[in-house]
């Protein structure tokens, strides 16, 4: 029904020019970063890559107190076409038990040459003696109708 919606190609002419509808999207994530008050911002160039010593999973990004606001931060292009509808899906694990899991709407971004910087909402980290300790994540983002984009995510949380 869609492909025959006029206004609906006269919008993604406007936003694509000369480039087919037909191409495929692509999303190509550069960064992932975490603002807190506690240390600034750390940003994780990706994919992350682990060092001849360590796993890519067990590789520990950033340590934050118990307690702390903190917001993540994406930098991704998406080249060829619109992706509509880009979600994300943040799962928190601790001793593989999951004791968190947030989702959200990104948006639908266009296809340009400089790289779109996206900020989730503030969260705050556990705090008391039962959340200390070392937790990871398993952010995965999904255009609609397209294979998810997943990145794993280890945190600490001090223990003293």
């Amino acid at each position: 029904r869609t492909q025959d919606d006029d206004s609906l190609r006269r919008w993604k002419e406007k936003l694509l020019g000369s480039i087919s509808g037909e191409t495929e999207a692509e999303v190509r994530f550069h960064s992932i970063g975490i603002m807190c008050s506690d240390f600034g911002e750390v940003t994780t160039p990706l994919p992350i890559v682990a060092n001849e010593n360590e796993s890519r999973s067990s590789r520990l990004l950033f340590t934050l107190r118990e307690g702390s606001q903190y917001q993540l931060k994406f930098t991704f292009t998406v080249l060829h076409n619109i992706v509509s509808g880009l979600t994300y899906s943040n799962t928190v694990w601790k001793s593989g038990i999951q004791v968190d899991q947030n989702k959200g709407m990104l948006g639908t971004f266009a296809p340009q040459r400089e790289p779109y910087v996206h900020t989730l909402e503030e969260e705050t980290t556990p705090s008391g003696i039962l959340a200390r300790g070392t937790y990871s994540a398993k952010l995965k983002v999904s255009p609609e109708k397209h294979p998810s984009y997943v990145q794993r995510v280890q945190s600490k949380l001090p223990t003293n």
